[in-house]
């Protein structure tokens, strides 16, 4: 079932990129990005009350809740960061260099939480490394 979520994942991922490359024109990104965020958020709340999760909130631990916080805090300098970027450059040469995200994430999980980095996983970092160049050259 993971498979189907992170392929629908991609697909919601790379609408979002079209959308927003059209939705940017003219506005500024910094004003894009909280309107994103608001919708996000509605969406995210109205998911937890239709799914009755409010009620595990008093069970979130202090450790869950700062790296929350901080992961919060990294979505949205991504955010910030990422609309900037696509309301300067184009989105066939930004969202490639958005995705090398992908091969940080494999090297901080290795690093910070001692995941395994196998030959298969070096080789991949490296592919899309250089696809990556590839596409933005």
């Amino acid at each position: 079932m993971w498979l189907l979520f992170a392929i629908l994942s991609s697909v919601f991922a790379a609408a979002t990129s079209i959308l927003a490359k059209v939705g940017i024109e003219g506005v500024n990104s910094t004003l894009a990005t909280a309107i994103r965020t608001v919708v996000v958020l509605v969406m995210s709340w109205g998911m937890v009350f239709l799914t009755n999760a409010q009620t595990g909130l008093s069970e979130i631990g202090k450790k869950s809740w700062l790296f929350l916080i901080l992961s919060g805090l990294a979505t949205g300098a991504s955010w910030l960061c990422y609309y900037k970027a696509l309301q300067m450059g184009d989105a066939s040469k930004v969202v490639p260099i958005d995705k090398l995200s992908v091969v940080i994430t494999l090297v901080l999980a290795f690093v910070f939480l001692h995941e395994e980095m196998t030959a298969k996983s070096v080789i991949g970092c490296i592919l899309i490394g250089v696809g990556t160049l590839l596409m933005v050259m």
